[in-house]
């Protein structure tokens, strides 16, 4: 992957909701997991006890989102969405023609929902290293675009228009 795409842009309050959300998991998260795994230890038999299997369950799923939390954070770069900008960029809202038909297009926000502090939104996002991602990433309205759907399908698209997420 290139240096581009291993970047992931976030808002600082995104930024601070992931940090917060890391040191959660890291510290008290952590202790309370351990916890539990030693209290359901104590019951006896550890091949029928369903308390343990459970915990240590949720052990190995919050330590895979410690890493995932750690490895987004070291790649993270830090700015304010796009205020007033013609160019498609991780923030802003699109909308794209299908082969140049402007009766057949698509508005979404290009990004991700975790990153850019979205929990509950209406509106598709897709992340800028998606393949239609990729393939729009820098250009202008007018501009055109092909991507090569999961089905190997090749889809043109053109940039109808592009404005900074929330105006």
């Amino acid at each position: 992957m290139s240096e581009a795409t291993q970047t992931i842009w976030l808002t600082q309050d995104a930024y601070d909701k992931l940090q917060a959300e890391l040191e959660q998991l890291s510290g008290p998260g952590r202790a309370d997991v351990s916890a539990r795994i030693a209290a359901a230890r104590e019951e006896g038999d550890l091949r029928e006890n369903g308390g343990y299997h459970a915990a240590r369950e949720q052990q190995g799923q919050q330590e895979a989102r410690i890493r995932q939390l750690t490895d987004m954070l070291r790649r993270a770069e830090v700015g304010e969405a796009p205020s007033n900008s013609d160019e498609v960029a991780p923030g802003t809202l699109v909308t794209i023609a299908f082969d140049g038909d402007e009766s057949d297009t698509d508005t979404f926000l290009l990004g991700s929902r975790e990153v850019l502090g979205l929990d509950d939104v209406d509106t598709n996002v897709y992340s800028p290293q998606s393949p239609l991602g990729s393939a729009i990433l820098g250009k202008s309205k007018g501009d055109e675009a092909s991507y090569e759907a999961p089905n190997g399908k090749k889809i043109n698209v053109t940039i109808v228009k592009v404005q900074p997420y929330g105006v």
